[in-house]
């Protein structure tokens, strides 16, 4: 098996951009190219799927037990020729300063990968050298398959940098320059959507000149194979997660809300859904007129309503369908964005109000200071359509909005942020309706995805 992991010396180093490229220049090569991503992020994995075509899945140790990582990587590698894992954060950064947990190395040894060092190179000449060595030799049991330098000067800067590392004894597989026109722009949750940000053949053609240009392929993809790490030692059976995209005549439909406005969603979530029982139906809050018949339940997944929020309020028709569909007794389950959408109104930080879908007797308000981060443990207080009373779920928040007022409502969740350590009562529900700022991981917990599942199929039965 051939793999390697994208990883960074720290955020911000161009990560992203060179996976990217590295992506899109195997795919060119007639490779079949198998896109993962290091924790919780909703967004890189977009990109990846654009530019590989094939679903990107996340990996990660704090949200996931380490068999389940084991069988999303070896489910997602069926007919793969090479994996591709862009990492998060630094290399060695996790949930804590003492140890590996939740970081990218984490993720390398128990998946058997050696790592690709993404170093930003833009203001370092010899101090590089330090830099590499430290990484290098800081975890003896990760392998170090080379270094890319990002942001060089030019030949003449890569000459300095390529005699600086040579008494390290790490491979030099290549350089980046500065490529602004391929740089991915950033707002208040990360970097734009795939959604937003077409790559169009051109801009997919600069990706593979770059990587053809400037780094070892040939070197890199014969030098990848995974090592006897963990996954070597104790293989993992696949899961038996169907597409998302399969059709199955006669099981429960539910409606996922997917366009420019919301695209958050963890791939193994859906995945754990169709395992359930569930067929999938695309749904856009932003073009559609109204939901398509036959639904018997609504998960709104995260995203960037607030961006949108004047069409997404324009949108009478379908505003209307959601009402009327929440008050049938289907379950619908808003995360984030959802909750967003599903409130009375959502405030903007021009300070003007806008009609949503009044499902949920809520106001919430932009804000311009990040209001949630971080992984977060749930408890669930009371029967909710995607858990029973007492179940513990994990999951990760992240938002710049909070909720400002609420009405009737019951708080079925207590949470605990892992960084923080802070802890709230939050998941607004009523009855068949329940909306949290928790993306939750339904690979985690799949219990929860037969859940809501199984009470979609309950509101079918009951509606013929």
């Amino acid at each position: 098996m051939k793999g390697f992991v994208v990883a960074g010396t720290g955020s911000g180093v161009g990560k992203t951009t060179i996976t990217a490229a590295l992506l899109a220049a195997l795919r060119a090569r007639g490779l079949t190219v198998q896109p993962f991503k290091c924790g919780p992020d909703y967004i890189d994995p977009a990109h990846h799927t654009a530019l590989a075509g094939r679903s990107s899945y996340n990996v990660d140790t704090w949200m996931l037990p380490d068999e389940t990582n084991r069988s999303i990587f070896h489910k997602a590698m069926r007919k793969a020729d090479i994996a591709v894992v862009e990492g998060a954060m630094g290399l060695f950064d996790g949930v804590n300063g003492s140890s590996d947990e939740g970081s990218t190395a984490e993720i390398a040894k128990l998946l058997g990968l050696p790592v690709v060092l993404v170093v930003d190179a833009s203001n370092v000449a010899r101090s590089v050298a330090a830099m590499v060595k430290g990484f290098a030799e800081f975890d003896p049991q990760l392998r170090l398959l080379g270094v890319i330098l990002n942001g060089a000067a030019g030949p003449v800067h890569v000459d300095l940098l390529r005699q600086a590392m040579a008494p390290v004894g790490v491979p030099l597989l290549g350089w980046f320059p500065k490529l602004p026109e391929l740089g991915l722009h950033e707002r208040h949750l990360g970097l734009v959507t795939a959604g937003e940000r077409t790559w169009n053949s051109e801009q997919v053609r600069l990706l593979i000149r770059a990587a053809e240009k400037h780094v070892e392929l040939d070197r890199l993809f014969a030098t990848c194979e995974v090592i006897a790490g963990d996954t070597a030692r104790n293989p993992q059976p696949e899961p038996n997660f169907p597409s998302y995209h399969r059709k199955r005549n006669g099981q429960v439909h539910i409606g996922i809300a997917r366009d420019r406005a919301f695209s958050f969603y963890y791939q193994s979530s859906l995945d754990a859904l169709c395992a359930a029982g569930a067929e999938l139906v695309e749904v856009s809050p932003l073009s559609d007129t109204a939901l398509p018949p036959a639904l018997d339940g609504l998960y709104l997944g995260g995203g960037y309503p607030e961006v949108y929020v004047e069409e997404l309020a324009q949108n009478h028709p379908f505003l209307e369908s959601v009402r009327k569909f929440a008050k049938t007794g289907h379950p619908v389950y808003g995360e984030c964005g959802g909750l967003m959408y599903l409130a009375d109104d959502l405030q903007t930080l021009d300070g003007r109000h806008h009609a949503m879908a009044s499902v949920l007797p809520l106001s919430v308000a932009m804000q311009d200071r990040l209001e949630g981060f971080g992984y977060t443990e749930v408890q669930v207080l009371d029967d909710c359509p995607i858990a029973s009373r007492g179940t513990r779920l994990r999951g990760h928040s992240f938002h710049f909005s909070r909720v400002t007022r609420t009405g009737d409502i019951r708080r079925q969740y207590h949470t605990r942020r892992v960084l923080a350590g802070t802890e709230e009562f939050e998941g607004y529900g009523v009855d068949n309706v329940l909306a949290s700022y928790i993306h939750l991981s339904f690979a985690a917990s799949p219990e929860a995805a037969a859940q809501f599942t199984r009470r979609c199929r309950q509101a079918k039965v009951a509606a013929l």
